[in-house]
């Protein structure tokens, strides 16, 4: 099943950008997690089928109200572990 990494950084911390990709990778059936770095960008890792995964990278790009994108690395990951839900981390 495809896993990507996405680093999102711009003005991502503080304005609910965790809370809401919650419910947007929840509404599209996209398993992983999100979390703070200690630098305020944001790392995901999103695993799904192709297309919700996309879906997912494209919100990250606008994020929520309030956040300010600049910039979204993406990656793919090659492992092996399937995830059953997308939750916070920290």
């Amino acid at each position: 099943m495809p896993t990507k990494s996405l680093l999102i950084s711009g003005r991502v911390q503080g304005v609910g950008f965790r809370y809401t990709a919650l419910h947007e990778a929840e509404r599209l059936g996209v398993t992983g997690w999100v979390m703070n770095e200690p630098d305020g960008s944001v790392h995901m890792v999103a695993q799904g089928s192709e297309a919700v995964v996309v879906v997912l990278e494209e919100w990250c790009r606008t994020g929520p109200t309030g956040a300010i994108v600049q910039e979204v690395q993406v990656s793919t990951l090659d492992t092996c572990e399937v995830f059953r839900d997308f939750r916070i981390l920290r």
